[in-house]
């Protein structure tokens, strides 16, 4: 990565999560927990830290709190190098209104873009698991010249109906199309069973950028969106070029884990990424020492076994107590109890749960400081619970943070 010309980092973490509900009830969706210490933003920052790119904006709006104290508290920089990560607020700089799409984001905070004058402008979204190296991403931009770099991913086409899917030239990497959610998604060439679809990441030359948002801005039919509006009208201009993650080479990543990317922007997906994080060799690792996940949890004493209490197959985090309760195959954040005689099988269990003596919780996600009383059950009887807690598609059971659930 060419250094001098290291881009200025955009986040955007304004989204409202309507389809992670209820767990986005109370706070944004990259605010969301996950896997056990985390939030959902800490892994594009983690990314972008390991990467040497620590100059970065996160973009906030939705119901931000939760998750600008944790930036604040958590993502510290050094001041010494001119370092910083700084959740910025939605500030109605153009006028009395709020963000009205991803570009229009970008466009009301271009003095944060004139004060760090870069020539390039990374800008990701929060809400993704994955690792990546983006330094890789930035050398392929700077080798094509590109006015804006897509960073796509390679799915079986019988899902890329859900993304923005690319369609590429005959070079293999200038962008001929790019298709919101289509209903017969484009193959690639060579790979009729496979499509190129959008991750969420760009990389702009700064100039181009800011032309592009202006014109958007005039356009008023335009839904002021990145991925809908700008990606477009670049492609158009022949100035979009693909980045594509399959050769981005993360340090320490395992043949199992190489290229694990997961939009959990629903409640299934969700729930099957933290799946994937408990079996005997997890489908994502959480535990790749040279690019570290990076968060600050609180400081507790470690998770305590007591009573013949016994978790499989699962993660345990700091300050939780089985107490003769038996976890399988769940993700157990820190200052979670289970008390005797309790099961737990196939769960999420967030941050301070207390699940009483001979609960039985199965296939199901507990937000923050639930309790479950003694004797209780979730998911064991699917309507009794479909009148009490939210049910996705897949049958997982939601609770919502705080609430008590009586037997």
């Amino acid at each position: 990565m060419a250094r001098f010309e290291t881009p200025l980092g955009i986040v955007l973490a304004g989204g409202e999560g309507k389809r992670l509900m209820p767990l986005t009830a109370d706070r944004a969706k990259p605010a969301v927990p996950f896997g056990g210490s985390y939030r959902l933003v800490d892994f594009v920052l983690s990314n972008l830290v390991n990467a040497e790119m620590r100059k970065i904006a996160v973009l906030t709006q939705y119901k931000s709190h939760s998750l600008d104290r944790h930036i604040t508290t958590t993502w510290r920089m050094s001041t010494l190098l001119n370092n910083y990560i700084t959740p910025v607020p939605a500030q109605q700089r153009l006028g009395p209104r709020w963000y009205t799409g991803s570009a229009d984001a970008i466009l009301q905070n271009f003095n944060l873009i004139q004060d760090e004058n870069p020539k390039h402008v990374l800008v990701f979204g929060a809400d993704h698991v994955y690792r990546m190296d983006p330094s890789q991403m930035f050398d392929a931009h700077l080798s094509t010249g590109a006015g804006v770099t897509i960073a796509a991913i390679r799915m079986p086409r019988s899902e890329a109906h859900e993304f923005g899917v690319i369609e590429l030239a005959e070079d293999g990497i200038t962008i001929k199309a790019f298709h919101e959610k289509p209903s017969d998604p484009p193959a690639m060439p060579g790979h009729p069973d496979l499509s190129l679809v959008s991750m969420g990441n760009y990389i702009f030359k700064r100039d181009v950028m800011e032309e592009a948002l202006i014109l958007d801005s005039e356009d008023v039919e335009s839904r002021h969106d990145i991925g809908g509006n700008i990606i477009p009208m670049l492609t158009k201009n022949g100035e979009a070029k693909v980045y594509d993650f399959a050769h981005n080479e993360v340090p320490g990543a395992t043949d199992r884990d190489r290229g694990y990317w997961r939009d959990v922007g629903s409640i299934d997906a969700y729930y099957d990424a933290h799946m994937d994080l408990v079996s005997i060799h997890p489908i994502f690792n959480l535990y790749n020492r040279e690019w570290p996940l990076l968060t600050n949890p609180p400081s507790l004493p470690p998770a305590k076994f007591s009573e013949s209490g016994i978790a499989q197959d699962s993660i345990v985090g700091a300050g939780s107590i089985i107490s003769g309760g038996h976890v399988n195959r769940t993700v157990t954040s820190y200052d979670v109890h289970v008390g005797k005689g309790a099961f737990v099988d196939s769960s999420v269990l967030m941050p301070g749960v207390k699940i009483g003596e001979g609960a039985v919780i199965r296939h199901a996600i507990l937000d923050k400081s639930v309790v479950v009383d003694p004797g209780a059950q979730i998911g064991v009887d699917l309507e009794r619970d479909s009148a009490r807690f939210t049910i996705s598609e897949g049958g997982v059971v939601v609770v919502g943070k705080g609430v008590r659930v009586t037997s």
